[in-house]
């Protein structure tokens, strides 16, 4: 099939990319359609959950619409009181305001707090009107200053601080990926493929994820996500598709039948990696986390896209630039050949030792895993963000200097009234987890709420085992819902943990049979997946050493927050997942090409590993650089992202596939290979 869709391809060049014209024009245009389901996938992360049910009645009773708190600074409260009346009074007046605090002093008496709450139906011009009117306070007194906190401001100021993220990894990441991919593809027109493949694999997408946004809640942030992948893979095709290509060349094959020929094998090679990629990323389609689910949209789609511009455009792209795209030297292109270059070399080494270089790797990669002994998962919060953030240094303010604590770790919303919540709440003050008690309040007609300080941290052990044994005995007089921090991250986790298992299975049997398939082999995706699991083990317990126990934190300029997001976990573990098979398939596709040429395992595994060599590293290289500008961001869970998927591939590519692999696949020799009569048959060979 591969071999048929590139000669068609290649033969009618001009035909396919005026399909890809359109593909790219219909994508644009549904790019719209996207970005507005994009505005109402948010916020139901906690859906269905008991923390989700009290959001929502008290989104649906509640008339507040969210607020702006301005801290005016080095001023004495009484000598400005008429002029925060006057600001109060003014602000009351515009529109979309629904109540204006009094004004908190700070505790040491060097400013204060004014709060504006808004209606639900406020417009953004009214918090900006508000906004202004608040700043210019500072210029009533001098040497004054006026900061704006609140989570009105909170939001728009982290979305832009993740967007500023995000564009500064892909814009400062490219210049350096594009001068790598002219070294490594030997010319600019070569290294333009993958980059024309891109742009037509970034437009497609959204045609894709428009019938996604059907059946998926989308997010903002699939933006990233469809980028960055839609470049890493079509990066890791291209290299791999015009390697082979220049490599047939090399072979005096003219320019049709080569290409032919590196369809056969390189196009079939991805689309395996492809299927496995997408498999791997399927997963996170069985977690109902919509912010998961929708991580798990745009991989996919980015995938089958770049999948499909490969086989095709690629095809087209070669035939029309074919005569700039030279094989190699003959001095180089016999050098290629020979079965003792570097990787070949090193496969040698690790074959004469096998069974000490798979004990000393995988030691090496459990002592990397060991900090996920004990480790925490903690939801994100204002530890993951940067004080350089004014809203977040004016929570930061309020919480020292101010005694407002805007983030109870355990509350009760309830339909009972208030006097009943105190009697109820009176019995959990001498509970060992339990710091302190505040008074009921009603926030709505027929709707109260009182909130629990506990002892130590608001998301550890102890606050949400205290989450449980309320949970367990609410108090009569209506229906109530226990929520808070350490009830939201209870309720996350628990999310996670029922759709896991349905999601594992499915990424293990859709990697088993994807790699049975094209190997024929039980052995070697048991092998694989087993691999995988340890290489990513690793890549998490480097991810706690740095994130939760601050390991080189400093060097690395990376957030110490105390724990792992769910969130991420999840990610790094799929698309790592992905990543590292997509590695795993160039490799073995090498591998038993060689066994299917009658070479036996051992020399197989070093033709196989100097021949994908080269293109595994360039391919890896390229990705290093794109998370490694991730890795450098400031926000905590973009820092984890990066620096787990930058970790994940290095690791791949070095450990695992330079030594663990080399030595497993010599240990176990012709048992690489073995499967019941039955299912050989089964094996889809290559032509």
């Amino acid at each position: 099939m591969t071999g048929f869709v590139g000669r068609i391809c290649f033969r009618h060049r001009w035909l396919v990319i005026l399909a890809w014209v359109v593909i790219a024009t219909g994508g644009g245009l549904a790019s719209g359609p996207v970005f507005e389901r994009m505005s109402n996938g948010g916020g139901k992360t906690l859906a269905g959950t008991e923390t989700g049910e009290a959001y929502e009645l008290f989104d649906s009773v509640s008339q507040d619409g969210g607020s702006v708190i301005a801290l005016w600074e080095n001023v004495s409260p009484p000598s400005v009181a008429s002029n925060v009346e006057r600001a109060r009074a003014d602000i009351a007046a515009l529109e979309g305001v629904m109540e204006v605090r009094p004004p908190r002093p700070a505790t040491d008496g060097s400013g204060l707090a004014l709060e504006v709450v808004f209606t639900k139906d406020a417009k953004d011009s009214s918090v900006d009107a508000v906004s202004t009117r608040l700043r210019g306070l500072a210029g009533e007194v001098a040497g004054s200053s006026v900061r704006l906190g609140g989570d009105k401001v909170l939001r728009e100021q982290i979305g832009a601080k993740v967007q500023q993220d995000l564009g500064r990894a892909e814009v400062s990441s490219l210049p350096l990926t594009v001068l790598i991919m002219i070294f490594v593809f030997g010319g600019v027109l070569a290294a333009g493929l993958p980059l024309l493949a891109t742009l037509a694999t970034v437009a497609g997408a959204f045609a894709v994820l428009l019938g996604f946004s059907e059946i998926v809640d989308l997010d903002p942030d699939i933006i990233s996500v469809v980028s960055m992948m839609g470049l890493a893979l079509c990066i890791d095709y291209s290299l791999l598709l015009v390697a082979r290509y220049r490599e047939e060349l090399a072979s005096g094959h003219p320019p049709g039948e080569a290409l032919v020929r590196t369809w056969l094998t390189a196009g079939r090679t991805i689309s395996f990696s492809a299927l496995t990629v997408a498999a791997a990323l399927s997963g996170l389609l069985f977690i109902q986390v919509t912010d998961l689910q929708a991580m798990g949209a745009a991989g996919i789609s980015a995938t089958v896209v770049a999948l499909l511009s490969a086989l095709t455009l690629t095809a087209a792209l070669l035939r029309v630039f074919g005569r700039w795209i030279k094989p190699p030297r003959a001095r180089k292109a016999g050098k290629a050949r020979r079965p003792d270059g570097f990787f070949a070399r090193l496969a040698a080494v690790t074959q004469r030792r096998p069974l000490l270089f798979f004990l000393g790797t995988a030691a090496a990669l459990l002592a990397l895993g060991s900090p996920l002994i004990g480790a925490s998962v903690r939801l994100p919060d204002m530890e993951g963000l940067p004080r350089s953030i004014e809203s977040v240094a004016v929570y930061d303010t309020m919480a020292a200097s101010y005694g407002a604590n805007q983030d109870p770790a355990v509350a009760l919303l309830s339909r009972a009234d208030m006097s009943t919540l105190d009697t109820w709440a009176a019995k959990w003050r001498t509970d060992p987890a339990v710091a302190g008690v505040d008074p009921a309040r009603e926030v709505a007609p027929g709707l109260s709420y009182i909130t629990f300080r506990v002892h130590g941290d608001a998301q550890a052990a102890g606050a949400r085992d205290l989450v449980a044994r309320m949970r367990a005995a609410k108090p009569p007089g209506g229906p109530s819902w226990v929520i808070g921090e350490a009830a939201a991250v209870s309720d996350i986790k628990d999310k996670i943990v029922e759709g896991l298992p349905m999601a594992l299975s499915v990424i293990a049997v859709a990697m088993f049979l994807l790699l049975f398939l094209m190997t024929g082999s039980l052995v070697v995706p048991l092998k694989a997946l087993v691999m995988n699991v340890i290489s990513l083990g690793a890549a998490f317990g480097v991810l706690v050493a740095v994130f939760e126990h601050g390991w080189l934190a400093g060097p690395l300029d990376t957030l110490t927050v105390g724990g792992l997001s769910p969130f991420v976990i999840v990610l790094v573990f799929a698309f790592g997942f992905g990543l590292s098979m997509d590695y795993e398939v160039f490799l073995l596709a090498r591998i038993k090409e060689r066994v299917d040429a009658g070479e036996p395992t051992d020399v197989a595994v070093r033709q196989g590993l100097q021949h994908s060599g080269r293109i595994i590293t360039s391919a890896a290289l390229l990705m290093l650089v794109v998370f490694g500008f991730f890795a450098a961001a400031q926000i905590g869970d973009i820092e984890q992202i990066g620096l787990g998927l930058f970790v994940a591939v290095l690791i791949d590519a070095t450990l695992v596939r330079c030594l663990l692999v080399p030595a497993t696949m010599t240990l176990l020799g012709r048992w690489n290979w073995w499967a019941p009569s039955p299912l050989r048959r089964l094996r889809l060979k290559p032509a």
